[in-house]
């Protein structure tokens, strides 16, 4: 039977995850704009620099790149999922292993089960997520289809920006809903805590938040997007080309 201790672990757990969730939807904390706002203007400048070039091969790899990542944490959604379900078909097996370790409350097969049902539920909402954006991102492959080419946008650069700017939009949607499934599937070492005990979900969980804000806030990965720091020593010359030799060769000095 579960305790008020299972019942308070819960709700925080809840709880600080709808916390964190509502925090990345802000625009800052304590004056610092997150990683993945700041990932949103890198995604903006990379379409439109799309539609200053014809060759868009490099883009197209780039939308199969993150088709293919959430196509991997979909999958691995649902190889969680059978192994949950697989662990319920042990209850008393692994029921007993955790019997006999210390510090881990024996509250019966009933609650166990109901915990690996709710570790299920984390991979199953985490699964919806990924595969609603691999659906997303490949919409945002079809979009970009639509994007005309240089010339064509420079005889109408209003139609080519509006064709840009559904790109992006897609584009942020898919990613906000593969950044969810990921936070599900990282909460989710956080809920391995409740196992054991109580206490330990809560510092487990409390755990992730923390490591999870601070690569959104504090990260050497977001000083990187938000050019904090520049090295001093960077080529602001424009660097130059190689000329063609008289005889033909495009050979270069210092190769």
């Amino acid at each position: 039977m579960m305790t008020t201790a299972d019942y308070i672990a819960l709700v925080f757990f809840a709880a600080i995850w709808f916390c964190y969730a509502r925090l990345l939807q802000s625009s800052s904390f304590f004056g610092r704009t997150s990683l993945t706002h700041a990932m949103r203007e890198r995604r903006r400048e990379w379409i439109y620099n799309s539609l200053r070039r014809d060759l868009k091969m490099i883009d197209t790899q780039i939308m199969a790149g993150l088709q293919n990542g959430t196509a991997f944490f979909a999958s691995t959604s649902i190889f969680a999922i059978g192994s949950c379900f697989a662990l319920l078909g042990a209850t008393e097996k692994v029921d007993a292993v955790f019997a006999d370790l210390p510090f881990v409350f024996h509250s019966g097969h009933a609650v166990f089960e109901m915990k690996v049902g709710g570790l299920a539920a984390l991979f199953g909402y985490a699964f919806f997520k990924f595969g609603w954006s691999y659906r997303l991102f490949n919409y945002c492959t079809i979009l970009f289809g639509s994007i005309p080419m240089m010339r064509d946008t420079e005889q109408d650069v209003i139609a080519a920006e509006r064709a840009a700017e559904r790109v992006i939009r897609m584009n942020i949607i898919a990613a906000g809903h593969f950044n969810e499934g990921l936070r599900a599937i990282f909460l989710s070492i956080g809920y391995l805590g409740w196992f054991i005990n109580p206490y330990v979900f809560i510092l487990t969980t409390t755990i992730v938040i923390v490591v999870l804000t601070r690569r959104q806030f504090f990260s050497e990965a977001r000083l990187a997007i938000m050019d904090a720091h520049l090295p001093s020593n960077l080529h602001l010359s424009p660097i130059p080309r190689a000329k063609p030799s008289t005889d033909g060769n495009d050979s270069s000095e210092g190769l």
